[in-house]
């Protein structure tokens, strides 16, 4: 009997010890509980939830349903940005949910989705985002649509040069079976104002997209900067907002810079296309086909169109030039007669001996150019493919330097000379343009060389002059106009004043820590100029926009995973483990007393 009784004692003892020790040690474990949160409702506020111009019902659909789903909670508009709530029409021109749905993930809560499905970040979302959200998909009524999907071309030209557009048009959606609607032949017009300047007789595909090219003289534009709209006329569907795009044209005097290239090569294309950008002069470039040492060596041809070109207009446009860059073989260069004050970029690609292999740029020394190229990360640039040999003097000054393979001595590869009121910029490097090809970083660090040789080339202050550029001159609807500082020292706040069909309005560039700022306008073209400088241009934001084109929902309808959160819980968090402590000391402290023990 008593053996029973100390077996019993020794269990309610063990019993209430482990229990004591779990107290003490208080490990954890996590479980999923209801969320009590707010309900949160992301409404897709982009333009093509609006409807066609004949339908304008889709939006009161959305708000309605939005409002059925938030029951009393809180409903956030997504498109371009996330912003708060209002019943106002949709403005935006891109549908992207991720942020409201990180936004939302961070909030907690039951969160729906209203959309027409077509986001453009959806295959982009990660599974725990996509699946969590309930999605209520409003799809839009098939419906066909004709729509000019880009324009592209020379956007600085000298008075007598051509401006070439290569203009991408086509269809989407379902064909709209009503009479007339089923033409496929329309015209390509491009506009100045109420004026016609080219047109094209075109075919539209059943289903994608074709390019095709026009051209406009020069001299039929106003000198300056002009605003050419190019669209379809009479496409015969039912959304005419995308059936034109805007394209912002500056026409200067003769070209202030001019590119030879003999042969042409991959670096020369890439330079004359950087430099016609960054230094925002009109450009002409000239290619001369042939072998080294003129060996089976052409004419000149025009670098767009490659069309034959006499030697007497390349040598005219030579000597009306500010900055001549000659590219190739040195021999068949000399043949071309110098402006005596034009300033130089020489560029010897073939004909020179020269050294292959992997070249590593070093961080440059100090030069006139140096500034502009603090920031590059010349770690993280491709290796040029080659040097070639330089002999240098006592006025040259290196600009940039490689080494073979990150080792040996430091080669130049860039050279900075003055003599005789002439700079002139020698480049021994091959291979540049892969920096360009690459895009990212190294596309921003073969810009700001570019940029830093022309601004010196041209006298100080020539390219880098203006405070703020736009980075593109056209923007979609919906879709903020970009802006970058370009001036020196740290960004300010500039205004900027502008000039539209609907009046005058001025505006405020707030610039963050990059160097970027945005202004949000209706659509139209605007005269703009920044206080305080010269600064003056043209900028469009189109009535175009992909919102208006038919597309495949991304995004359909869904269930969603019900609302919780994760809880962790300790056993110091269990009350039914404190009642089996005290359970088992006092049972065992009577069982004690019962049997007369001590």
């Amino acid at each position: 009997m008593s053996r029973g009784v100390t077996v019993g004692l020794a269990a309610l003892r063990g019993t209430g010890a482990v229990a004591l020790l779990l107290l003490l040690w208080n490990p954890t474990s996590s479980r999923e509980v209801p969320d009590p949160g707010q309900p949160l409702v992301l409404l897709d506020a982009s333009l093509s939830m609006g409807g066609r111009p004949s339908d304008q019902s889709r939006w009161r659909a959305a708000l309605d349903t939005a409002r059925a789903l938030a029951h009393g909670g809180i409903v956030w508009r997504f498109g371009d940005q996330v912003a708060p709530f209002d019943s106002g029409p949709p403005t935006d021109g891109a549908s992207r949910v991720r942020p409201g749905l990180e936004a939302a993930a961070a909030r907690g809560g039951e969160v729906s989705v209203v959309s027409d499905g077509a986001i453009s970040d959806a295959d982009g979302l990660p599974p725990d985002l996509r699946r969590r959200p309930r999605v209520v998909h409003l799809p839009r009524a098939p419906f066909h649509d004709g729509f000019v999907a880009s324009v592209d071309g020379s956007r600085r030209v000298a008075a007598g040069d051509t401006v070439r557009l290569t203009v991408s048009f086509g269809t989407a959606g379902s064909r709209d079976p009503s009479p007339g609607a089923g033409a496929k032949r329309t015209r390509l017009e491009v506009r100045l104002g109420a004026r016609v300047m080219a047109t094209r007789t075109v075919t539209l595909p059943d289903s994608g997209v074709l390019s095709t090219e026009l051209e406009v003289p020069a001299a039929r534009l106003p000198a300056g900067w002009s605003a050419l709209e190019v669209a379809l006329a009479g496409a015969g569907d039912s959304e005419p907002r995308d059936d034109a795009r805007w394209i912002v044209v500056e026409v200067g005097p003769q070209p202030a810079a001019v590119v030879l290239a003999a042969p042409p090569d991959w670096d020369a294309r890439f330079f004359a296309r950087t430099l016609s950008d960054v230094a925002r002069v009109p450009l002409r470039t000239f290619v001369q086909p042939g072998g080294v040492g003129g060996a089976g060596e052409g004419g000149w041809h025009d670098g767009v169109t490659l069309a034959p070109t006499s030697p007497a207009l390349v040598q005219r446009a030579v000597d009306s030039a500010r900055l001549v860059v000659l590219a190739g073989d040195p021999e068949r260069l000399s043949r071309v007669r110098l402006p005596p004050r034009a300033a130089l970029i020489v560029w010897p690609t073939v004909g020179r001996p020269a050294r292959d292999g992997d070249w590593y740029v070093d961080p440059p020394p100090a030069s006139p150019v140096a500034g502009p190229l603090a920031g590059v990360r010349w770690d993280s640039l491709p290796p040029l493919t080659a040097a070639t040999e330089m002999t240098l003097d006592s006025a040259a000054l290196p600009a940039l330097t490689a080494r073979l393979a990150r080792r040996g001595p430091a080669e130049p590869v860039v050279v900075l000379v003055e003599r005789g009121g002439r700079r002139q910029a020698s480049f021994a490097g091959q291979g540049l343009w892969r920096w360009s090809f690459r895009g990212g970083t190294a596309a921003e660090a073969y810009r700001a060389l570019v940029a830093a040789v022309a601004d010196w080339l041209l006298a100080p202050g020539a390219v880098g002059r203006e405070r703020a550029l736009p980075v593109t001159r056209e923007t979609p609807r919906g879709l903020p106009l970009a802006w970058r500082w370009t001036g020196s020292g740290a960004p300010q706040m500039l205004t900027v004043d502008l000039q539209g069909s609907a009046g005058a309005r001025v505006d405020t560039l707030r610039f963050d820590a990059r160097g970027d700022a945005e202004s949000r306008l209706p659509p139209g073209a605007y005269r703009y100029a920044l206080r305080g400088g010269m600064e003056r241009g043209v900028v469009v934001v189109e009535e175009y926009s992909d919102e208006w084109r038919p597309a495949v929902p991304t995004l359909t309808t869904q269930e969603g995973t019900p609302a919780a959160r994760r809880e962790t819980v300790g056993l110091r968090d269990r009350w039914w483990l404190y009642v089996l402590v005290i359970g088992a000391f006092t049972a065992e402290w009577a069982w004690r007393r019962r049997q007369g023990l001590p």
